[in-house]
């Protein structure tokens, strides 16, 4: 259970009916287990990166908004800081322990413009981000500070091979293929290891992205893992959620509850989906598949209100909410149970490079084995290598 005392006196929490549950809908009362995708304790194929204990016992450090408790947080926190284009890992007290790149790591004429996302991958060792307005994904391995790989071009969009235009969203899936949304081409790519073509389309990858699953996509801005083995698509265009699997085959499609702008929808359990509104005053949005609100934090006023939020995830060891509140430009906890924000790491509408501030931050996660790829790994569905029959024309192309 997530220690809220002190909060309200330095003005991290929000109350009012900032955050409800729907009547007669999911709400959390107790916090639930540690628990991997597949019902196990989380593990990581490799030697941890990041091996500090969970913020239990730690004492808040100066780079902390007053009021924060590291206790909620089981470990460190990977932070996509686009505005000062870098990543950034601080542990639960607000220290910085990691940072890509440093001051001259980057070789002569290798760029790392405005990360928007990051997540670390199954193994442990490698974080996967994309620079969505530079047309990159990048795959970086943490203990040498340097880029394996990349898939797109630097600066230039597009839609042939080695090209995207605003890739979001990266993720790796156990075998080593990357499935990322290609938000303008209106698709969906899946690319192998090391390559520079993709293995898989889905979607016809035009620029008419309205709502049309499996032909088309309404400008999908991800494609996060569920435990089913399949995949959880967000369109921003209409406000819809898909459920596809990587033959191509569109499972349900909806509509989460109230939302203007839906961003990087993921799953909370099984039947329960977070997403959030990427608008000022945000939103954070729980629902299920029939688009029914099990909860809401969306407060319209106060040091709780979110400004452009473009993703939460939940914190598996007790049910709270970490989220980037980009236009705030803070990373903050959110305990559902109380709807207040319980940590946060950045100075609320300031911008800043030094210890304790970001600037417009677009992307988190935590640290393994609590990250979302590890904890997915033991369920995540692979590509079988062919298109469900009865899809539209280019709705699904395996590339040969």
């Amino acid at each position: 259970m997530a220690v809220v005392v002190g909060l309200v006196a330095f003005g991290l929490s929000q109350t009012g009916g900032a955050g409800t549950p729907a009547a007669g809908g999911h709400h959390r009362s107790s916090p639930p287990p540690a628990r991997g995708a597949s019902g196990s304790a989380p593990t990581a194929a490799t030697a941890l990166p990041f091996p500090d204990p969970s913020g239990q016992g730690m004492a808040p450090g100066p780079n902390l908004a007053p009021g924060s408790n590291p206790s909620v947080l089981p470990g460190d926190v990977l932070i996509a800081d686009e505005g000062n284009s870098r990543l950034l890992v601080v542990n639960p007290a607000g220290d910085i322990v990691w940072q890509f790149p440093k001051p001259g790591e980057l070789p002569a004429g290798t760029t790392f413009l405005r990360p928007d996302d990051a997540f670390f991958t199954a193994t442990g060792g490698n974080i996967l981000a994309t620079e969505e307005t530079d047309q990159v994904v990048s795959l970086l391995n943490i203990a040498q500070h340097r880029i394996l790989w990349r898939y797109g071009t630097p600066g230039i969009p597009g839609s042939g091979p080695n090209q995207v235009d605003n890739p979001d969203d990266a993720m790796m899936l156990p075998n080593g293929d990357v499935l990322v949304a290609d938000i303008k081409n209106c698709s969906i790519l899946l690319i192998g290891p090391g390559a520079h073509t993709p293995l898989q389309r889905f979607g016809i990858q035009d620029t008419h992205c309205y709502h049309q699953p499996p032909l088309r996509f309404g400008s999908p801005n991800g494609a996060f893992p569920l435990t089913d083995g399949n995949y959880l698509i967000t369109e921003i265009n209409g406000d819809w959620v898909d459920e596809m699997t990587l033959s191509g085959k569109i499972l349900w499609s909806t509509h989460p509850p109230g939302v203007t702008y839906p961003s990087d929808t993921n799953e909370v359990s099984p039947g329960v989906y977070l997403t959030v509104d990427y608008s000022t005053p945000g939103q954070i949005v729980e629902f299920n598949q029939a688009g029914q609100l099990l909860w809401r934090y969306g407060p319209t006023s106060g040091p709780g209100m979110l400004n452009h939020p473009s993703l939460c995830e939940p914190i598996p060891t007790n049910g709270d909410i970490l989220c980037n509140d980009d236009a705030n430009d803070r990373v903050i906890v959110v305990d559902p149970r109380t709807n207040q924000i319980v940590w946060q790491y950045g100075h609320t509408g300031v911008q800043g490079s030094a210890p304790g501030y970001l600037s417009g931050p677009d992307g988190v996660d935590l640290a393994p084995p609590y990250s979302m790829l590890v904890r997915h790994a033991p369920t995540m569905g692979l590509p079988p290598g062919h298109c469900a029959s009865g899809l539209p024309a280019g709705a699904c192309t395996v590339f040969p």
